[in-house]
């Protein structure tokens, strides 16, 4: 108790402003730049690439992507529903998709899909800005939040990845 309390009063202390949270990914995938932005505009592929201890429902499929398009997805995870509600805010062909949660377990997120065709591989980047809920409470949770974060896009890069070497 004595280190959890410690914990708190350093974060009271130094915690004037919570900042923003980031994290980036980066991966060479086997494929152009044009069939990697493809991929991410199916929203349908986001249950090959999402960790196996999570179920990813999509509530409203809709086959076109399209920015403004609001995708409203339900994830389930040790018996723990959350519903995301995704808005596409930017697309820019075949280089650049951001969505931004309205509704999720976070105060904000925003997911930019970055592709650079590097010869014959294509870079894949994923930039994620994040804030966590619950002020200063959510500094406590803030490591395991990275944790998962970063576990959950290694997984996606590496299904991406084999997904792509299974089309040759």
């Amino acid at each position: 108790t004595k280190i959890f309390y410690s914990r708190i009063k350093t974060i009271f202390k130094n915690n004037k402003r919570l900042t923003m949270e980031t994290f980036e990914k980066i991966t060479l995938i086997d494929c152009s730049e044009k069939e990697l932005f493809d991929f991410h505009l199916d929203t349908n592929n986001i249950k090959l690439i999402t960790p196996k201890h999570t179920k990813v429902e999509l509530l409203d499929y809709e086959d076109s992507t399209y920015e403004g398009k609001i995708v409203k997805i339900k994830t389930t995870r040790a018996f723990i529903s959350m519903n995301w509600i995704i808005k596409i805010e930017k697309l820019q062909y075949p280089n650049l998709m951001v969505d931004v949660a309205i509704k999720s377990p976070f105060s904000y997120w925003e997911h930019s899909h970055i592709f650079t065709q590097k010869g014959n591989l294509c870079e894949l980047k994923d930039n994620i800005k994040f804030k966590l809920p619950f002020g200063i409470f959510g500094k406590l949770i803030l490591p395991f939040i990275k944790k998962d974060i970063k576990n959950m896009f290694e997984y996606r890069h590496i299904q991406t990845k084999k997904y792509f070497s299974k089309k040759d």
